[in-house]
């Protein structure tokens, strides 16, 4: 074997690792998204199976034959390859909600009732089969969960809020940190992300009181100050990073021409940190967004999204498809806006470029 085939060979093993690495963490990450995304689709007869199905069933086949009490329905299990009894009755009714609530399958009582009448013309057992309303969950999780609709737009007005607090706050005292020198000021740099040693319980509870006293409790705003407090920290290393990065000669060539000060920075120096204020905006958006535990405390009649989420798994409903809708609905806002400002992070990571 020469050195150029064993160049060849080492080259060609590297790259498969590489490859086999790369395959199995995007197994790990995309494993439980779509683990979540297929059980917001299951019924509710299908999300108490064992094992659980990986990928919920379209149509959902009937047998329907006599029984004790009136009219014996099966559903074909696609595991056991049976039809397996759900229902004995003489109800249409009944049997039309347990289709909808149990199976997702909206069926009338008229539907019913004529393979009712088939099965009593023929005597033999009738087979049928039910469209799965795949939106089921989705809907019905915003029609029994309570304040799922205004909850969520709540939640938006507060991850908004923490955004703007956030970075007016923070971009100005990154600003400050990256150009100008005083006594301090790495001590002072540092010392800003001793908050985010903390965790967000310890710091909401005695929050609880400060808002009370400023009538912010239970509030959007109040959630929004809370939640800013962390952002703002993260903010001033992000911006304080970027503002270093773009040279002060570019805003003393602009005062040359007569620019004021304010004006090259608004003209100039604000567009080139777009970045580093979108990856902020970013962060700030999705921790505020995602807390749970902080709105729990300091919220009691106008619950955030995140909360909704959490006691629709918790309490009366305590069905993991809902509680899986939900989170499938909690996670588009978040991809929406990483979207949105996708553009400004590829900057970030390829650098600034003038």
């Amino acid at each position: 074997m020469n050195r150029r085939t064993s160049r060849y060979l080492n080259k060609a093993g590297r790259n498969t690792i590489l490859y086999i690495f790369i395959v199995g963490l995007l197994f790990i990450i995309l494993s439980p998204v779509f683990f979540v995304v297929s059980l917001s689709f299951l019924s509710t007869r299908e999300a108490y199976q064992f094992p659980l199905p990986l990928l919920p069933e379209l149509v959902t086949e009937f047998k329907l034959e006599g029984g004790e009490k009136g009219y014996l329905v099966s559903v074909y299990d696609q595991f056991d390859g049976e039809y397996q009894t759900v229902q004995d009755t003489d109800d249409t009714k009944k049997l039309s909600v347990y289709f909808k609530s149990q199976l997702s399958v909206y069926m009338s009582e008229e539907e019913i009732e004529g393979y009712i009448a088939e099965y009593e013309q023929t005597g033999e057992p009738v087979f049928f089969t039910g469209s799965k309303n795949l939106i089921h969950n989705y809907n019905t999780f915003f029609r029994i969960t309570r304040d799922a609709g205004p909850a969520f737009i709540r939640s938006i007005q507060i991850a908004l809020m923490t955004i703007a607090i956030s970075l007016v706050i923070g971009g100005m005292a990154g600003y400050s940190f990256a150009r100008y020198f005083f006594r301090g000021r790495d001590a002072l740099k540092f010392s800003v992300l001793f908050v985010r040693m903390f965790p967000g319980v310890a710091i909401a509870i005695p929050m609880v009181i400060i808002l009370v006293d400023l009538g912010f409790y239970d509030q959007p705003i109040g959630l929004a100050l809370v939640y800013s407090v962390g952002a703002i920290a993260l903010t001033i290393w992000i911006t304080a990073s970027i503002f270093m990065g773009i040279p002060t000669s570019i805003e003393e060539a602009a005062e040359v021409f007569g620019a004021t000060k304010t004006r090259a920075f608004i003209r100039i120096t604000l567009p080139l940190a777009l970045p580093g204020l979108a990856a902020a905006a970013m962060y700030a958006f999705l921790g505020a967004w995602n807390e749970t535990v902080a709105a729990l405390i300091l919220t009691q009649f106008n619950p955030t999204f995140s909360v909704v989420v959490y006691q629709s798994l918790l309490g009366s409903v305590g069905q993991v498809n809902l509680a899986a809708a939900g989170g499938i609905v909690m996670a588009i806002p978040a991809v929406i806006f990483t979207f949105l400002i996708r553009r400004y992070i590829n900057q970030m990571w390829g650098g600034i470029t003038f």
